[in-house]
């Protein structure tokens, strides 16, 4: 998909038209939302890094949850808190002093990873 929310593809109809934009225009690159040749070019090219992006931040994700899981497998079998809320504030501050609002959500995700739900 793409970020708009609308599928990712080609803007044609199904009839085997032209584009939704109307008879006659030109058909954009599959994919990409654009006609031009060197645009379309660049952005499968980012997009290839994106998807290398993506795949490190899976592996990453589920690397820092069972790590979390860990700790507080650790931790409970030796008679301490599943939660320790002073860590998760540490956490919760440094992801919204780098990425603001959003770096809340993150980290609320990523807590809920390692740990469940409260």
């Amino acid at each position: 998909m793409e970020q708009s929310g609308a599928p990712a593809g080609p803007d044609v109809t199904s009839n085997g038209g032209g584009p939704a934009g109307g008879p006659g225009a030109e058909s954009t690159n599959p994919g990409t939302g654009t006609t031009e040749p060197g645009a379309a070019a660049r952005i499968a090219e980012i997009r290839v890094r994106i998807d290398e992006i993506d795949r490190a931040l899976i592996e990453l994700w589920q690397e820092r949850a069972e790590l979390s899981r860990e700790v507080g497998t650790t931790r409970m079998a030796s008679g301490g808190t599943r939660l320790v809320l002073s860590r998760e504030q540490e956490i919760l501050e440094r992801f919204r002093s780098a990425l603001g609002a959003d770096g809340v959500q993150l980290a609320l995700l990523l807590l809920r990873a390692g740990r469940g739900p409260l």
